[in-house]
This record gives structure tokens, sequence and C-alpha cells, in this order.
């Protein structure tokens, strides 16, 4: 979270007009693909290899005193570098990063065209009440599974199957996609929507809503040039 906003806020002032400070719709939009790709290469993408590796690895249910081959996250981490090398950890990581990409730029237009929207219903409010704030994120949040599904759904798949040395990173991605094609049929993309979004739009409605809290804070607390002193 915090590389995302860190990295949405950054783009958007680089990509705001000089003589305004206004970022144009477009530019929030691209400011989010820059967002979603930074924190999918800096965190997303080897986390997410190592929780489909735990989730996904077998255990005895006839001997509970079995040891899984995984123990914990840094095991895991540890033990796919040692056997597999570093660059696993990235495996999925072009698919990771289109799918935060496509995610953070929907999720960050819809939210700050929806509170545009909000302000120009209910001009004389300076700051919108953080319930509106949890129910613009809560929309907006939802935007990003919608638009990326097929795109998680094959990332996903790709990073539960084993290295092969001799198949490109392109052949990977297009030998899963024909198999989900072929064995499930074009709902086999959607698969595992509903509980994503379940699980992404009321998370992002709390981060919304806590970040505008925080954001507003920030602001109005500012360092005075002539005494040197924090006011409020």
């Amino acid at each position: 979270m915090a590389i995302r906003f860190a990295s949405f806020e950054t783009y958007k002032g680089w990509l705001a007009d000089k003589a305004t400070g206004k970022t144009s719709v477009g530019n929030i939009f691209v400011a989010g693909l820059g967002a979603g790709t930074s924190e999918a290469i800096a965190v997303v993408c080897p986390m997410e290899v190592v929780k489909i590796r735990l989730q996904a690895q077998q255990h005895s249910l006839v001997d509970p005193l079995e040891t899984p081959r995984y123990r914990n996250a840094a095991h895991a981490v540890y033990t796919i570098v040692r056997e597999e090398g570093l660059s696993t950890l990235y495996r999925g990581v072009s698919l990771t990063a289109l799918r935060q990409a496509t995610n953070q730029g929907a999720n960050f237009t819809a939210y700050q065209e929806l509170k545009k929207l909000a302000h120009r219903y209910q001009p004389d409010l300076v700051e919108l009440p953080s319930y509106q704030h949890m129910i613009i994120g809560l929309i907006s949040g939802a935007m990003g599974p919608f638009s990326n599904a097929p795109i998680d759904t094959i990332k996903t798949r790709l990073q539960k199957t084993t290295w092969q040395p001799e198949v490109t990173a392109f052949q990977r991605i297009s030998i899963v996609a024909k198999d989900m094609w072929r064995r499930e049929g074009v709902r086999s993309f959607y698969k595992g929507i509903t509980p994503r979004v379940l699980r992404v739009a009321p998370g992002q409605a709390i981060v919304f809503a806590v970040y505008e809290r925080v954001r507003t804070i920030i602001e109005k607390i500012s360092v005075s040039p002539s005494d040197d002193h924090y006011t409020e």
C-alpha cells in the first residue's frame, strides 16, 4: 500500500499541468498504471509466488506428522531461491505488472472521478465525510478485478507450474491460456471473480478512507518558514 500510494502521488505530480497544478483524467490513469507496475515489481510478484506455492503444496492428511515442503514464507523464499534461482520469484512478473497496472489505473481513475462527482453535488463541503470516501473506494475497488480477471487467472495458474528452461515466458502464457480455453472454456478466465471482488473492494473502501484522513491531517500540519516550528 505504501509503495502504491507513494508512487501514485509521485507520478501524479510529475504529470500535473505546470500552470494549474491539476492532473487530467488520462494522466491519472497513467499514474495509476505506473503505481501498479511499481508495486508489482517491488513486492507483489515475489510475495504472490510464495503465497501460491504455500497454498498449493500437498500435505498428507493420512500422516499429519509429514513435514510439508515449505514450513513458512521465509523458508519458502529460501527453498525457491536455492533450488530454482532468484528469477523464479519473478515468474509471471509481466502478467502481475499488467494486472496491477490495469487494476490501479482503473481504481485510481474511478476514485478520482467519483470523488469529483460527489463534490459537484455537494459544493458546500470542503472535505467529503469518511463514509462517502468508503463508498467511493468500495465502488472503485471493484473496478480493477472486473477489468483484469483473465490476466489474474492466467498469472495464478502460471505461477503454480514447474519451471521449464526451454520454454519462453510468452510460450508458457500461451500454453496456459490455450489449455484453459480448451478444457474449461471462457468461464475459466473469470473463475474466482466473486471472492476476489468481495476481498478487494471492502479493503479498498477502508484504505481510501484512512488515506484521505491521514492526507488531510498531514496537509494541515505545515512548517512555518519564519519561526521554523509546526503550526496546525
